[in-house]
């Protein structure tokens, strides 16, 4: 059973990193039924944009008191958050509102959202020197063991994962089901000529869907980089198994995107203990369960779009 324990941190830890980037995912489909495949690399900026900032504020990390570490875990998620916002609000202005405001077919958007993804890749790769990972100074010991369940040891880099994770998860579902900004949001998603009609800047909304898809996006890239190495190409992986969990949650439905990412997090870290299957099998594994679930419920496992759903 500590092994269990132990493995079901793990999966919530990551799954907990998926939700975050799925919500991105499902936002933007929700309200455009688009897929944005640049996410992945606006993610990816995240984790770039935080690193700066908190490599500039400690340095090596050595001196930092203790009395600190929580204002600069909390600066690296903010700091993440507004440097992937403002990319993925530059890729809506650039990518995507151009060809809606031509009516592009939605095939154009499916293209421009993949040219985006490579020149965001290929850009922090002569940026960021692509021959390197890169690693956050080591202000806090990531490893020190803050509880144990039945045995198993939650340590303070996980706590703190999975803590700020359900606080934005909390805070957005919040956001759309209790404020102006939601009501906008779910409307368009149901009916975007109608929202119009009843005095909702459909343009606006959008670019603060995005701008909420890439601040997720952005935190998820500062608790990914804490807790990984990361470099230019450090997106695509996590993008395709955040995909995957909005797909499995529900395309388009927020708390879908939620439940799909810590569903597909504790599948893939309880593989290694299933007998006879090793831990190479992790990510067969995880998409097959996604087929199995799809094959049985098509829509995902909660299947409403924002607009029906929140």
């Amino acid at each position: 059973m500590t092994t269990f324990f132990d493995y079901l941190v793990l999966g919530l830890t990551r799954g907990s990193m998926y939700a975050l980037i799925a919500l991105g995912y499902t936002l933007v489909y929700g309200v455009l039924q688009l897929i944005n495949f640049a996410h992945s690399e606006v993610f990816m900026s995240g984790a770039f944009g935080s690193y700066l900032v908190i490599h500039a504020v400690v340095g090596n990390g050595k001196a930092t008191a203790a009395w600190a570490v929580p204002l600069l875990i909390l600066l690296g998620v903010v700091s993440g958050a507004v440097a992937a916002a403002a990319v993925a609000w530059v890729l809506e202005r650039v990518a995507y509102r151009p060809l809606r405001k031509r009516g592009a077919p939605k095939l154009a958007f499916l293209i421009s959202a993949i040219g985006a993804s490579f020149f965001l890749s290929t850009l922090a790769g002569k940026v960021f020197n692509s021959q390197t990972t890169n690693q956050f100074p080591p202000f806090f010991d990531q490893n020190n063991v803050l509880f144990t369940i039945d045995g198993a040891q939650v340590k303070v880099l996980q706590a703190v994962i999975v803590g700020s994770a359900l606080v934005m998860m909390v805070g957005l579902d919040t956001l759309v089901n209790r404020t102006k900004l939601g009501r906008g949001i779910r409307a368009v998603s149901e009916d975007a000529p109608t929202a119009a009609l009843m005095g909702i800047d459909i343009d606006k909304t959008i670019s603060r869907t995005f701008v909420i898809g890439g601040l997720l996006g952005g935190a998820a890239g500062f608790l990914f980089g804490l807790n990984f190495n990361f470099g230019y190409n450090m997106g695509f992986l996590p993008g395709v198994k955040a995909f995957a969990a909005a797909v499995l949650g529900g395309i388009g439905n927020i708390r879908g995107a939620m439940l799909g990412g810590l569903v597909l997090g504790i599948v893939e870290n309880m593989v290694p203990i299933v007998p006879g299957i090793g831990i190479e099998w992790t990510d067969v594994v995880a998409f097959v369960v996604l087929v199995l679930v799809l094959m049985f419920r098509p829509t995902g496992l909660l299947g409403e779009r924002i607009g029906r759903a929140a």
